[in-house]
């Protein structure tokens, strides 16, 4: 299979075609069925049957008449996601160390705890 040099050029440009199309295939069924909600289920199908039928082509038609609109939902899903893992993170990390040494200093003047105790809790929430 790989007799020449130019045998195995040819081989590696195929695979590349090859799996640069998977990649592509994916983002477009990725986009189709998980980020677009406004596309009815017959122009889905349609996509998806066109997809199998005329395979490059449609693909280029797809990210030539959707692209921008794929670019779209991939960064609001971006951002929602974001969004998700910093409002995870804020509620899993409790409170802010100035909320610390508010309720420290609310413990303090309430002389539940001593300036001694005050002083180590504000060092604490610093640290």
């Amino acid at each position: 299979m790989w007799d020449t040099f130019w045998h195995f050029l040819w081989s590696t440009i195929v695979i590349f075609a090859f799996i640069a199309y998977l990649i592509i295939l994916f983002n477009i069924l990725t986009d189709l069925f998980w980020r677009d909600h406004k596309t009815s289920g017959w122009i889905k199908a349609i996509w998806v049957i066109f997809l199998i039928v005329f395979p490059y082509l449609t693909a280029i038609v797809y990210l030539i008449a959707r692209g921008n609109g794929m670019a779209d939902r991939a960064r609001a899903a971006a951002q929602s996601a974001k969004k998700q893992t910093d409002d995870y993170i804020k509620q899993a990390a409790g409170r802010s160390p100035a909320e610390e040494i508010a309720h420290a200093k609310e413990l303090l003047d309430a002389g539940t705890i001593t300036q001694a105790e005050f002083d180590g809790l504000k060092a604490k929430a610093l640290a």
